[in-house]
């Protein structure tokens, strides 16, 4: 018993020491999008400059260099602030909200096109299959809100808007999305091979991605960001709605709105976008690698695991503790099997209410005024970019831990690296089978999707420590 006591705990330290490295990875690689130390004599080209231009926009957004980068992450660790005090409280990283489309009147034919957009998104998930419990709800709330004169955002007393104001707007929801996919998650595949986190760190490649792409679309005429609002989009590429709408709402509220269309929409149409993308990337060889089964995970390791997660997102990235917090709550409530109620109840009924609240109020932002102009078609542009880098990143990832690897991983496996809990699992166990219906891969996808989860927080948890004011 002893043996296997310290075997689990040498495998929870494993597991940890790779999630750590993962969030340094992030760290360094951020700092190649943040501005540079400006010197007396020249400035270094970075993000923020195109050859010698700031991005338009940015001019009030401060200079990061690489040494201000590592002394805000350092000033935003729990450590620092246990061992010099907390900074005096302000706004919780919030900006006022300014809605760009206040007093818009769209045309009536486009409001007739996003209606007929809205039913084609139901029948996507209500006759295709693709994730119907966010699209129908989004389907529905894109034609609600699109229907002249029947006032569903109507500020004070339309439902759509009283939905969106209550939980979407203010990062209510995505909290509780949070508790309730802890709650659903089994974090043992992750602790049974902790090598599939670097999986789901690849897949962050998409968000570093976005910063590049978002640089390159102000060149497009018409289209403008800054770099607080490139931090909220480039999040889009972890797949992962939620924590793009908190990161929006903590730098960038004024484009929530179409931010959390463009990342529910990818999240929901995983099925359709994956595929070709994993089938292009591997052999047929490659997608017919059986992996072993993976190891038993004790209790002990399940209970301490979502414990030590936040005790380190504490200690060492405190702005990624709402979200990683809610996740290891409502894991710690599932793995404790002392109180199986609550558990039950934010799995399954908490976790389809707000669901379904959530899915209406994001459908309740898809109007001709917010999606039907460059910026935010730049945005839903750069969306699919990133997430098909996202894809790809952990795809070509697992084929390269495989030259050195005793134990081959299916490729298809990485895909699952993104934050798409756990529709990317499903979808990569979907097409293994096709080429091997005796072929199960879902446990084994499970590891990079939850750690995809993980890695995508700890991405926003850096932008807000070096950007919120």
């Amino acid at each position: 018993m002893l043996g296997k006591k310290n075997y689990c705990q040498k495998q929870i330290a494993i597991v940890m020491s790779v999630l750590m490295a993962v969030a340094m990875v992030f760290s360094v690689v951020t700092t190649t999008f943040a501005s540079d130390t400006v010197t007396e004599k020249r400035e270094v080209p970075s993000f923020r400059t195109m050859n010698t231009a700031i991005i338009k926009g940015s001019e009030n957004v401060p200079e990061v260099s690489v040494k201000t980068f590592l002394m805000n992450i350092w000033k935003n660790t729990g450590i620092n602030q246990l061992i010099n005090g907390e900074p005096e409280a302000t706004d919780g990283g919030h900006h006022a909200t300014v809605d760009p489309f206040a007093g818009k009147q769209a045309p009536g034919w486009q409001k007739l096109m996003m209606i007929a957009i809205g039913f084609l998104i139901i029948y996507l998930g209500a006759a295709k299959g693709f994730e119907p419990l966010l699209l129908i709800p989004i389907g529905f709330g894109t034609v609600l809100v699109n229907i002249p004169g029947a006032g569903m955002y109507n500020e004070g007393t339309g439902m759509l808007r009283i939905i969106y104001d209550a939980g979407v707007g203010n990062e209510f929801f995505p909290m509780l999305i949070f508790m309730g996919i802890g709650a659903m998650t089994d974090f043992g595949p992750l602790i049974a091979n902790p090598k599939m986190a670097l999986l789901g760190g690849a897949a962050q490649l998409g968000v570093f991605a976005t910063l590049l792409g978002v640089s390159l679309m102000n060149l497009i005429p018409g289209v403008e960001y800054n770099m607080l609002q490139a931090c909220a989009i480039a999040i889009i590429g972890g797949a992962d709605g939620p924590t793009s709408i908190y990161v929006s709402g903590k730098l960038a509220p004024e484009m929530m709105a179409v931010i959390a269309v463009a990342a529910y929409s990818y999240m929901a149409l995983v099925p359709m976008i994956q595929p070709p993308i994993m089938k292009a990337l591997t052999s047929e060889k490659e997608r017919k690698i059986k992996m072993k089964q993976l190891r038993y995970v004790s209790k002990t390791e399940k209970i301490l695991f979502p414990i030590v997660l936040l005790i380190l997102t504490l200690l060492l990235l405190p702005s990624a503790a709402p979200l990683i917090g809610m996740l290891a709550f409502g894991n710690f409530v599932k793995q404790c099997g002392v109180v199986d109620r609550l558990s039950k109840t934010m799995e399954n009924e908490l976790l389809n209410i707000v669901s379904i609240l959530l899915s209406l109020g994001v459908g309740s932002q898809m109007t001709p005024e917010k999606i039907m102009n460059p910026s935010s078609l730049g945005i839903i542009a750069l969306g699919l970019l990133a997430f098909a880098i996202a894809t790809a990143g952990g795809l070509l990832m697992a084929k390269l831990m495989n030259l050195f690897l005793k134990e081959k991983i299916n490729p298809l496996i990485g895909s699952a690296g993104v934050s798409a809990v756990p529709m990317a699992a499903r979808v990569a166990n979907k097409v293994g089978m096709e080429y091997d219906p005796s072929n199960f891969l879902l446990m084994h996808a499970m590891g990079p999707n939850v750690s995809g989860v993980i890695g995508t927080a700890i991405a926003a948890g850096v932008f807000i420590a070096t950007y919120a004011k």
